[in-house]
């Protein structure tokens, strides 16, 4: 049996997100399942269990207060692989720290590429689908009158699933939450 992936994402609930999940549903939707997401640990093992991973994340995640980021152009990886997103452009590096710290104990992993901060639109099956697909984003994302920033207030723990779909594990707040007075 082939061990299980997990991931950490914080969701766009908001217009930018809705704008994705509708764009991705045009070009493909068999991928239309997949909410918007801007992935802070891309898909790996865990290197320890899922209640480790999970409470290691709680404790760096209590200590990062909320942060808003500001997203940039439509890009495309490839040719490494046949994804089209939206970069994160404005306080990208504070994701990055945050994925730095994450980056260790049961989310401990040597990623095969250096990590990008983004919210994916659609990864296509082929190179020539991404390139059409990566024209009709860019196309769109100029046209879209909406605010270009996500607030990440919540990271949420998935784990892979079965024909490309992710589980919600558990859902990790971002900063410390104060507890109710008591009276």
């Amino acid at each position: 049996m082939k061990q299980p992936l997990y991931a950490l994402v914080t969701y766009v609930q908001d217009s930018v997100g809705q704008f994705v999940e509708d764009l991705r549903h045009q070009l493909h939707p068999d991928h239309a399942h997949l909410p918007a997401h801007i992935t802070l640990m891309p898909p790996r093992p865990l290197a320890g269990s899922e209640a480790d991973a999970i409470e290691m994340t709680s404790q760096v995640c209590s200590s990062v207060e909320p942060f808003e980021v500001g997203l940039g152009d439509v890009e495309s990886f490839v040719p490494l692989t046949p994804t089209v997103f939206i970069r994160v452009a404005h306080a990208a590096y504070r994701m990055r720290e945050l994925h730095d710290r994450l980056n260790t104990g049961a989310l401990a992993f040597t990623e095969p590429w250096p990590y990008m901060p983004h919210l994916t639109i659609v990864k296509s099956d082929s190179e020539q689908t991404s390139r059409h697909d990566f024209h009709l984003a860019r196309q769109r994302w100029a046209a879209y009158a909406g605010a270009k920033r996500v607030r990440v207030e919540q990271l949420t723990f998935v784990r892979e699933g079965e024909n490309r779909t992710w589980h919600d594990i558990a859902p990790i707040p971002l900063g410390r939450r104060l507890a109710p007075l008591m009276r």
